[in-house]
């Protein structure tokens, strides 16, 4: 990975925590309506952990990622 791909990583994942946390604020703005935004949030997150998690702990991809020629 270059200097120039973790710049724009960097620049995103920064890009995306505030929009986060621009939305949560908003949600908390609409308050009794804003719950079903937390709920989707929540949602979402919790499949996001599930995928990282799940990709963590195969062994196949790894073995793939490291061992087959691309």
């Amino acid at each position: 990975m270059d200097k120039y791909e973790k710049i724009s990583y960097s620049l995103l994942g920064f890009v995306a925590v505030i929009y986060v946390l621009l939305l949560i604020f908003g949600l908390v703005a609409a308050f009794p309506f804003g719950i079903i935004g937390f709920i989707a949030i929540a949602g979402v997150g919790l499949l996001i952990i599930k995928v990282i998690k799940e990709r963590l702990n195969n062994k196949e991809d790894d073995y793939y990622s490291k061992n087959v020629d691309q």
